[in-house]
């Protein structure tokens, strides 16, 4: 494996000390269920705890460096060209009902491009991480999309809402993140969702890209209303006929 950058350095560490909320809190979950006042409150404190101790850990590192995070919004500090994007928890509703499907994910953009990312499935201990031109790897082990060319062999991913049902095998996940990880690791041939926000897919885009992915064209200025269509070469083609309008 390539060395890795003293950024991505700090984003795993960051991940791996907020993680630790995360687990014990989705331990709580269970208990809560039963509980009258609900766990949506417990699981937006969750966020908010999850997300304070990344910025907390990104500031010491890079105290001048901007933020976008999905509680707190934009901040804008000295150095504008180096943009953190943290999404705390990507698949809250998933983590409210104990389903164990949700990341972190922390993304570097710089020069308006997404340089680092990572995606953090604290609860499978799974850590997707990529740098630009440094490849795509899975806790360690380097990724690749899927090979797959035959749209009948394969399986895709899309959250939100589809127009036409599409004519082939697909799965709602309900964590962009983990979908987008997933493609770059050849799990899932290809993921297409509309209305998405910059911090649930901007760690995506560079783990897709460096696995040798091909992602649509995305405008990472953009907040939201943003549309991903990532898959490996092989089927892009065909996967993009398919779902020409969705």
């Amino acid at each position: 494996m390539n060395s890795i950058s003293a950024n991505l350095n700090i984003m795993i560490k960051a991940s791996e000390k907020a993680s630790k909320v995360l687990i014990r809190d989705f331990g709580e979950i269970e208990k809560l269920q039963v509980s009258k006042k609900g766990p949506s409150d417990f699981v937006t404190n969750s966020d908010l705890k999850t997300e304070k101790i990344i910025i907390e850990e990104l500031k010491k590192a890079k105290p001048n460096y901007s933020i976008i995070s999905e509680e707190k919004g934009i901040e804008v500090n000295r150095d504008k060209e180096n943009t953190w994007i943290i999404d705390p928890i990507d698949g809250t509703i998933n983590f409210l009902h104990g389903i164990p499907h949700f990341a972190i994910s922390i993304a570097l953009k710089s020069n308006n491009e997404i340089v680092s990312g990572l995606i953090f499935d604290p609860i499978k201990n799974e850590l997707f991480f990529a740098e630009k031109n440094n490849g795509a790897y899975y806790n360690n082990q380097r990724i690749r999309v899927s090979k797959r060319n035959k749209i009948n062999d394969c399986l895709f991913v899309t959250g939100g809402k589809i127009k036409i049902e599409p004519n082939f095998t697909y799965r709602r996940s309900g964590c962009a993140a983990l979908d987008m990880a997933y493609v770059a690791s050849g799990r899932y041939d290809g993921y297409f969702q509309n209305n998405l926000k910059i911090w649930d897919i901007a760690a995506g885009i560079v783990l897709i890209k460096e696995a040798g992915g091909l992602i649509n064209d995305i405008d990472v200025t953009k907040i939201e209303n943003i549309k991903v269509i990532a898959s490996s070469e092989d089927i892009n083609a065909k996967f993009r006929e398919k779902i020409d309008n969705f």
